[in-house]
């Protein structure tokens, strides 16, 4: 179980779906799920806490992998968008809906650019938000610093977006895992993440201590979205040490052998 109709939906979805849902976990031996964020939600809303276990998702951290990234590429990326050298790139990719907080992020440039003015919002995805955010950076005043890009791109011009970024933003409101950020990870990237309500990245991220690889904030809160960013642009010696973290954390626990393996055990505990 990845989400769930009423997760999706913000409780408004079809009582259809959640029904069925409902039915198919009551009629399976076992569930597995993505995060003990969206286990801890199935429970609430009534699904059966014995037969849920958690798997995390993961990615290619040999495919992820900053050293393969020709680095005249990476500074070509940047000049496309206008970056400049002292610039910054602050990266939003994914799905453009309301779950995703990317109307948040756009409400947060403004405080972002008091401190940062010449920092650029790369926003890559497609959705039925982006009539919206264009409005939404034209009324702020921010339309200059705000680059969107509505497509879906392949992989491995995502992965040259991830490396030409400064920090990845994925400020979701609703997010049962979300892969999207480990892929920053692996790319040695800080990430700012939604950590608020049925969230996953609270599990992938750190964020205290040695160990840290990024900044937790409250998806749905514009002014805590801008600090977050901003905390992570005002040290980038530290940030390039939460950058290691993050690349060292996917490599230990978020491969897809890992997946594959847990996977199994779970498989063959109810053979």
């Amino acid at each position: 179980v990845h989400s769930t109709e009423w997760g999706r939906s913000g409780g408004q979805g079809s009582n259809v779906v959640s029904y069925l849902e409902h039915s198919m976990a009551e009629a399976a031996d076992h569930i597995i799920t993505v995060s003990y964020a969206m286990r801890d939600d199935l429970i609430r809303h009534g699904w059966s806490a014995p037969k849920i276990s958690v798997v995390w998702n993961g990615v290619d951290p040999d495919r992820y992998d900053p050293e393969k990234c020709n680095p005249e590429d990476v500074r070509r990326l940047r000049e496309k968008y206008g970056v400049s050298e002292d610039g910054y790139m602050i990266l939003f990719l994914g799905r453009l809906t309301w779950v995703k907080g990317i109307r948040n992020l756009v409400q947060a440039m403004p405080l972002i650019l008091s401190e940062y003015p010449k920092a650029k919002l790369i926003i890559l995805g497609k959705g039925e938000e982006e009539k919206d955010l264009i409005e939404t950076a034209g009324r702020l005043g921010v339309k200059d610093n705000v680059i969107c890009n509505f497509e879906f791109v392949p992989e491995n011009e995502r992965i040259l977006h991830y490396a030409a970024a400064d920090v990845c933003v994925f400020p979701s409101v609703y997010e049962p895992f979300g892969i999207v950020s480990l892929e920053a990870m692996a790319m040695k990237k800080p990430v700012v993440v939604g950590a608020r309500g049925v969230v996953g990245f609270r599990e992938q991220v750190i964020a205290s201590g040695p160990e840290q690889n990024g900044i937790h904030v409250n998806g749905e809160d514009p002014a805590d979205i801008a600090w977050g960013v901003k905390e992570v642009l005002k040290d980038p010696e530290r940030t390039k040490v939460w950058g290691e973290n993050g690349r060292k954390r996917v490599q230990q626990y978020f491969t897809w052998r890992k997946v594959a393996e847990e996977t199994i055990e779970i498989y063959s505990s109810l053979i």
